[in-house]
């Protein structure tokens, strides 16, 4: 699973609050449901396997919503979302934080996995260890200015030249076709890339971001929308953010089946893959948070000090106003 760009989602009824209990509001049956465009970040796997149960099990419907999953496009998922072209979308905590430090006013709404399980991988003939051995080889990504910074960030803390590194965009090509066609490492999600991985019985080295620096155990991905769309239909986000919920809830429960509910929607995935990354997940989705989607200041604080401190980005950002928590239920 890697950086990604595009998924679904959205909800729309205003809830009705009842002492002692929390029900699902239910459209009437001849209300027009409110459509709602979901930018995903990368093609879809089981980081978006909430949205798909969302949809799938009315949860967006039951809020009034109508969901229209959408690939991967032409620049990142932060800015498409300030320049309107979308509601909702799947980002990641680096792209929010670069975001906000060149004044791109986005807003992370939810954490899709409390903890980072990504890093750079590599198959192990190649004899990268540690962020050190970058120097010379070649890294294979999607364009983005936040891995240019990390790789830069933690070549520096090894002593190491970055500019030794040969950087190249290798669009949506997977990880293992890559390394066949000159690509020593990439930046990938241990549950579905590694996963994989180990299912072809290959061996890689990993190198986990948040075993470098403790900052970097950031939230990635994360659900994420422009301040515009906040500011004019908070509803709506609310709503969103209540199917989105039960749909992560449910895959927490759930795996086996909100495994095949992925596998429905997206037949061409590996039967296999999906069943091992879901079961991979269901533990890492909420993990030690009181709940799914919850992010902490400290979090967002420590990651985007690491960056200003390492110059990767011009000017620091205010965390408080990088995400909120305050539309999840």
């Amino acid at each position: 699973m890697r950086k990604i760009t595009a998924l679904l989602i959205i909800i729309g009824l205003l809830s009705i609050p009842l002492a002692g209990c929390n029900q699902t509001p239910q459209p009437a049956p001849n209300e027009k449901l409110t459509k709602v465009t979901v930018l995903l970040d990368w093609l879809p796997n089981t980081n978006h396997t909430g949205l798909y149960v969302a949809q799938d099990k009315g949860y967006f419907k039951a809020e009034g919503l109508e969901a229209e999953l959408l690939q991967p496009g032409e620049g990142g998922t932060a800015q498409l979302l300030a320049a309107g072209k979308g509601d909702f979308g799947i980002s990641y905590q680096e792209e929010v934080t670069v975001a906000r430090s060149e004044d791109i006013p986005v807003v992370a709404l939810a954490a899709v996995i409390q903890h980072n399980t990504s890093g750079f991988a590599s198959p192990v003939e190649r004899g990268i260890k540690n962020p050190g051995d970058f120097a010379g080889k070649t890294y294979g990504g999607w364009g983005s200015p936040a891995e240019t910074a990390m790789i830069r960030a933690l070549m520096t803390k090894y002593g190491a030249d970055f500019s030794q590194v040969k950087m190249v965009n290798i669009g949506s090509a997977d990880f293992f076709t890559s390394m066949h066609k000159g690509i020593d490492f990439s930046w990938i999600y241990w549950g579905w890339t590694g996963i994989e991985a180990e299912q072809r019985d290959m061996k890689l080295n990993f190198i986990k971001l948040r075993d470098e620096n403790d900052s970097l155990d950031f939230y990635t991905p994360v659900i994420i929308a422009s301040e515009t769309k906040l500011r004019d239909n908070p509803e709506l986000a609310q709503k969103f953010l209540r199917a989105c919920s039960k749909g992560y809830e449910f895959a927490i429960k759930n795996p086996e089946e909100a495994g095949r509910i992925l596998l429905n929607n997206v037949p061409e995935l590996d039967q296999n893959l999906v069943r091992a990354s879901q079961k991979y997940l269901a533990r890492e989705y909420q993990a030690d948070a009181p709940r799914w989607g919850g992010m902490k200041q400290e979090v967002w604080k420590k990651y985007a000090d690491f960056m200003f401190e390492n110059e990767l980005i011009k000017k620091n950002i205010d965390p408080e106003k990088a995400f909120t928590n305050k539309y999840l239920p």
